[in-house]
């Protein structure tokens, strides 16, 4: 007995052309699907984004700013411009020049492969000084106990040109330095650009994902972090047969991790030449100054 009337019984006519249509769609959906699922494990597993180092406060900005340009340390200018008998002491008549900035260096805990972590450390803060011949100089400035206080003169103004330089390629990145070879870089988000030649060798011109970056100097520096054989080797100091001697740490800034660092208690340790060594919160570091 035919039940023509009986809609659950009832069946269309299907054309062959319509299965295989239908067919390619299933199987087209079904390869995207696994293409996605594939491709999950990937999200997950990038980098997240870091957090930006603790910045100095502006009040510290502005005292070490004050450091900097007391009559104690323009004076001492005179006498650094004068050096080699560049220029008669008197005649020099340093000034300082533009803002102070925060310098940030590359930072253990990101060289030992945590994630999370900012790429760079506050590690003291810097203005520029100029004389009346032209010569150019780097104050740095560090917070001890309740003070700022001048801890180190350099040669040339790499810390503030850099910090322009950095603004001016990824306005509100963190540019920060990596030492151990002379290398200025700006972070911001999952992108590490070079700033000067050194820092273009080491990762291109095109700069590099942070992620690339990180695996770069944990290659490099992570088996000489402090607490490493090589530290205890008593090698920390250098990266090859011509390590600098420190100079005297007296009077070197004690570490803080406020607002206003942390700062090293071992950047006062600036040796003549531009070697520094970094205390134990930090990389062992060696920095070459160019005039």
């Amino acid at each position: 007995m035919t039940h023509t009337g009986d809609p659950e019984n009832t069946a269309a006519p299907v054309s062959a052309g319509y299965c295989r249509r239908n067919a390619a769609r299933a199987a087209a959906a079904g390869a995207l699907t696994a293409a996605f699922l594939g491709l999950a494990p990937l999200a997950h597993a990038a980098q997240p984004v870091p957090p930006a180092p603790a910045a100095p406060s502006s009040a510290g900005v502005a005292r070490a700013h004050e450091a900097a340009a007391a009559p104690t340390t323009l004076d001492t200018l005179s006498r650094f411009f004068a050096r080699d008998g560049a220029i008669a002491r008197a005649k020099a008549r340093p000034a300082i020049d533009g803002a102070t900035v925060p310098v940030y260096t590359l930072a253990p805990e990101f060289v030992a492969g945590r994630t999370g972590v900012p790429v760079a450390t506050l590690d003291f803060l810097a203005s520029k000084a100029v004389s009346a011949d032209g010569q150019k100089a780097s104050v740095w400035t560090a917070r001890a106990g309740d003070e700022w206080k001048v801890v180190n003169i350099a040669t040339g103004d790499d810390e503030t040109r850099y910090a322009a330089e950095g603004a001016r390629r990824l306005d509100g990145g963190t540019v920060f330095r990596e030492p151990q070879i002379d290398a200025w870089y700006v972070q911001r988000g999952d992108r590490v650009l070079p700033l000067d030649e050194d820092a273009t060798r080491a990762i291109g011109a095109g700069g590099t994902t942070l992620a690339r970056y990180q695996a770069r100097v944990h290659k490099e520096y992570g088996d000489k972090l402090p607490g490493s054989a090589y530290e205890k080797k008593g090698l920390a100091g250098g990266y090859g047969a011509d390590r600098a001697p420190a100079a005297d740490t007296a009077g070197a800034a004690a570490a803080r991790t406020d607002g206003d660092g942390p700062l090293n208690p071992a950047t006062a340790t600036a040796a003549a030449g531009g070697a520094l060594a970094l205390g134990a919160t930090a990389l062992v570091l060696r920095r070459r100054r160019r005039g």
